[in-house]
C-alpha cells in the first residue's frame, strides 16, 4: 500500500480503480503558406467550432452543476472572440506567412505568459483559461479530439490538473473522485467538484503513469489522502465509512419538510445562495426556506450591455413567483475585483479587491443603480423580496442608499406601479470597518448578512484567490469568530436580524457556534441545506453554551 497526501477540497470517500487522465498532445509545426487569407478563414471557422462546443458545454454544465458553475464556459466563449487575441493570430499569419495552427499556438503561449506574469492572482489564474481555449481552437483546426478517459466502470480520475471544460465533458456517472497534482482550492474545477458532490483532492504528488493507472485505490476526502492498493484492513474500514455516507444521504432525504428547530426550541432559517433562475430547481429540490443571496451581478456578467429595467424585472419576478411567498433576498450589483463586465469600462486598478466595486460603483453611477432598484421594487409586488447592499463601510453610504431608494419609490408612485412599500433593506457586513460600527449601521437597516469570504480576506490581509497563501488562510481565525459574535449582538440590540451568506455558513463544524451566537439565518449552496438541518435538529444550544462556557 502506498499513501499520497494532498489537500482535500470536498469531503467524502471513493473506492475504485484509478484512471490517469492524459491530455492529447498537439504537435504544431510552423509551415510557410502561400495564401494567408485562406489560413485566416480556417482560423475563423475553427473559432466558430470552438464556440459551438463551449455552448454545448455550458448547457451540459447548467444541468449538472447549475448556472453559477457553468459561467466559466460563457467566459471562455468571450475569450475565443477576444479582439486582441484574434488580431494577434491574424497578424502572425499575415506578417510571417504561416499556418493558422502555428499562429494560434504562438498567440496562446504569449498571452498565457503575459497573464502568468501579472501581479494580481486573479489575472495569473486566467493563464490556464487561455491555454484551455487555445487547445480547443487547435483541436478544431486539426480535427482532433480532446483526449479523456475511456472506461466502462466508475473510476478515480487522476490528472496533473483539470480545466473546467475537461471536468464537465466527463461522464459524471463514471467519476468517483478527482485527484490532481496541481490546482487551487479556489479553482474552477474545485468549485465544480464541490457542486457535483464528488470527493476531490488537489496538490497530491501522485505519479501520472502506469505505476498507478488501473490500480485499486481509496480517496479519503476527509483526510486528504489517496491509498493505492490498500491492504484489506484499511479497505474494510473505508468501505464501512462509505456505507455510512450512503446511509446519511438517505437520512437527509427524510429531513425534507421539517422545521429548523433545535432540541431546546431555537429556530433558524436555512436559505439558499443562487446566481440565476436556472438554479431555482435546486432551491426547491433541497427544501430551502427561501433565497438568502440572489447574486444579481450574474445578470450583468452574462450580458453584452447594461440589462434593461424590463429584462431585470422579468427575472426578479420569476424568482419571486417561483418561491411562492418565501423570502428572496436580492443583492444589488456586486461587480469589480474578480468579476468584470467590459461594457462598464472600469479603470485598471493596482488592487481591484480594494478598489471600485459593488456599492461604490452603484453610488458613482446612480442611473445604473436606479434602473436595478426599479426592477427589484416592481418585482416585490409578486412575492416576498428583500434588498441587500454589498461592501458597506459607513453610515453615510447607507443614508445615501436609502435616499436613492425613496427617490425610486416616488418615481414608481408617479408611474402608478405597485411595489412593497415596506420592503426590507439590509446590508452585507464584509469589512472590519462595518463590524466596528455595526451598532450604528443596525439602526439604519432591517438586517445584516455577513459575507465571510471577503470579511476573512480583509481581516487577515490575505488574497483568497492566491493559492500560495492557502496555508495562511484561516476562516476559523479567532478574530473572525469574535467578529461574527459582535455582528449578531449589534443587530439584535437594535431590532435587526442577522444572517451569514458566505461560504463559512456551510461549515458544519461551526453550525452549533452560529446557533450559540444567535444567528437568525444561514444562507448556503442548496446542497448544504439538509446536512445543516440535521445538525440543527440534533443540537441543544443551551447545553452547548454550558459546555463552551458561553
Amino acid at each position: 500500500m502506498i499513501i499520497y497526501d494532498g489537500k482535500a477540497v470536498f469531503e467524502g470517500i471513493a473506492i475504485g480503480k484509478i484512471s490517469v487522465y492524459t491530455k492529447q498532445e498537439q504537435l504544431v509545426k510552423r509551415i510557410k503558406v502561400d495564401d494567408p487569407e485562406a489560413e485566416k478563414k480556417r482560423y475563423a471557422d475553427a473559432r466558430e467550432v470552438a464556440i459551438e462546443q463551449l455552448k454545448g458545454l455550458y448547457e451540459k454544465a447548467v444541468k449538472e452543476v447549475g448556472e453559477s458553475g457553468a459561467e466559466i464556459f460563457e467566459a471562455h466563449q468571450l475569450m475565443v472572440d477576444d479582439e486582441d487575441y484574434i488580431e494577434s493570430v491574424e497578424n502572425i499569419i499575415d506578417t510571417e506567412e504561416v499556418n493558422a495552427e502555428y499562429a494560434v499556438a504562438q498567440t496562446g503561449d504569449n498571452f498565457a505568459k503575459m497573464f502568468a506574469e501579472m501581479e494580481e492572482e486573479y489575472f495569473r489564474g486566467r493563464a490556464a483559461d487561455i491555454k484551455d481555449i487555445t487547445e480547443r481552437v487547435l483541436n478544431a483546426l486539426l480535427g482532433a479530439g480532446s483526449g479523456g478517459i475511456e472506461t466502462d466502470e466508475p473510476v478515480i480520475v487522476v490528472a496533473d490538473d483539470l480545466a473546467p471544460s475537461e471536468t464537465v465533458q466527463m461522464d459524471k456517472d463514471k467519476i468517483l473522485s478527482f485527484v490532481t497534482v496541481h490546482g487551487s482550492a479556489n479553482s474552477h474545477t474545485s468549485i465544480l467538484a464541490k457542486t457535483m458532490s464528488i470527493p476531490a483532492i488537489i496538490g497530491c504528488p501522485i505519479p501520472l503513469s502506469d505505476e498507478v493507472n488501473g490500480k485499486l485505490a481509496v480517496v479519503d476526502g476527509y483526510e486528504g489522502k489517496v491509498y493505492v492498493e490498500p491492504d484489506q484492513e484499511l479497505l474494510a474500514e473505508k468501505k464501512k465509512l462509505l456505507l455510512q455516507e450512503e446511509e446519511k444521504k438517505n437520512l437527509l432525504e427524510r429531513l425534507k419538510g421539517k422545521d429548523n428547530i433545535t432540541l431546546d426550541g431555537q429556530k433558524i432559517n436555512l436559505y439558499a445562495n443562487i446566481g440565476n433562475t436556472k438554479d431555482l430547481g435546486l432551491v426547491l429540490e433541497n427544501d430551502a426556506g427561501g433565497i438568502g443571496l440572489f447574486r444579481s451581478e450574474f445578470i450583468y456578467l452574462g450580458s453584452d450591455d447594461y440589462p434593461t429595467e424590463e429584462e431585470q424585472f422579468a427575472i426578479y419576478k420569476q424568482v419571486a413567483q417561483t418561491l411562492a411567498g418565501k423570502k428572496v433576498i436580492i443583492r444589488t450589483l456586486d461587480i469589480g475585483a474578480d468579476k468584470q463586465a467590459d461594457y462598464f469600462e472600469l479603470p485598471k486598478e493596482e488592487n481591484p479587491a480594494m478598489g471600485l466595486r459593488a456599492i461604490r460603483i452603484c453610488l458613482t453611477r446612480p442611473e445604473v443603480f436606479k434602473t436595478q432598484l426599479r426592477a427589484i421594487l416592481r418585482a416585490s409586488a409578486f412575492g416576498k423580496i428583500s434588498i441587500m447592499f454589498p461592501m458597506i463601510i459607513s453610515v453615510d453610504e447607507v443614508k445615501k442608499i436609502k435616499k436613492i431608494v425613496e427617490e425610486v419609490k416616488e418615481s414608481l408612485d408617479a408611474d402608478g406601479l405597485s411595489y412593497d412599500k415596506n420592503i426590507e433593506l439590509g446590508i452585507m457586513i464584509e469589512t472590519p470597518a462595518a463590524v466596528i460600527i455595526a451598532d450604528e449601521l443596525a439602526e439604519e437597516v432591517d438586517f445584516f448578512s455577513v459575507g465571510t469570504n471577503d470579511l476573512t480576506q480583509y481581516t487577515l490581509a490575505i488574497d483568497r484567490q492566491n493559492q500560495s497563501l492557502d496555508d495562511f488562510y484561516d476562516s476559523h481565525h479567532p478574530a473572525i469568530l469574535k467578529m461574527l459574535k459582535m455582528i449578531a449582538d449589534a443587530a439584535h440590540r437594535h431590532g435587526a436580524w442577522a444572517g451569514i451568506c458566505g461560504e463559512l455558513g456551510a461549515d458544519l463544524s461551526l453550525t452549533k457556534d452560529f446557533l450559540a451566537m444567535g444567528y437568525d439565518e444561514l444562507s448556503v449552496s442548496p446542497g448544504r441545506i439538509l446536512p445543516i438541518r440535521k445538525t440543527v435538529l440534533e443540537t441543544n444550544v443551551t447545553e452547548y453554551k454550558k459546555e463552551k462556557g458561553l
